[in-house]
């Protein structure tokens, strides 16, 4: 019963957020759109359109995870690396940053 009611509450939030979504890409378009590039105004459906047109282009459907696809190739790629290497790879991380890591033999 908990469970259900759980589902349907996600059902029900995912269905406001694709609403209040489209009219907010309606009313930026509308407002911007035509006083900027002369565009026409589009309608809350073409709105949606747009958002799923821009999903597909930019975004694909998959879920992302924590971290994801990028995490996956830096972990592979660091797997491969050499002790010099990463050694290398971490000043050259901490040479951009304000906190630089301390080589592992000065940490210790």
């Amino acid at each position: 019963m908990k469970r259900g009611l759980r589902i349907a509450g996600m059902v029900i939030l995912g269905i406001v957020a694709v609403a209040v979504f489209g009219f907010l890409t309606m009313s930026l378009w509308n407002w911007l759109v035509p006083a900027v590039f002369g565009g026409h105004a589009i309608t809350y459906w073409q709105a949606l359109g747009v958002l799923v047109l821009s999903r597909i282009l930019f975004g694909g459907f998959r879920r992302p995870g924590p971290g994801g696809h990028w995490r996956r190739r830096m972990r592979a790629r660091w797997e491969k690396m050499t002790p010099e290497e990463r050694e290398k790879f971490l000043q050259g991380m901490g040479a951009g940053c304000r906190h630089s890591r301390q080589p592992a033999a000065e940490a210790e």
